[in-house]
């Protein structure tokens, strides 16, 4: 996985949330800007993620950012995942 971390690209960026993936969507990194916290996915925390943001884009295509990350932190649950980012 660190050799992944090393080629991340942003795919989406708001005011508070914020999204990187490896080329091959094998590993994300999906953060919370204000508490400094990231949830580091990869395997099949990687696998799901990918599936529930194509849902989320496909039912809500005009929500900004900040709206559909916020929707999989708090609903997701992926915030359960994330540590400090420092």
């Amino acid at each position: 996985m660190s050799q992944d971390l090393l080629s991340v690209r942003p795919v989406a960026v708001g005011a508070e949330y914020e999204l990187f993936a490896s080329q091959d969507h094998g590993v994300y990194l999906f953060s919370f800007k204000p508490d400094r916290l990231v949830a580091r996915l990869h395997g099949e925390d990687a696998a799901r993620f990918q599936a529930d943001h194509a849902t989320i884009v496909g039912q809500f295509p005009n929500w900004t950012a900040d709206q559909t990350l916020a929707q999989l932190w708090d609903q997701g649950g992926y915030s359960w995942l994330a540590t400090d980012g420092d």
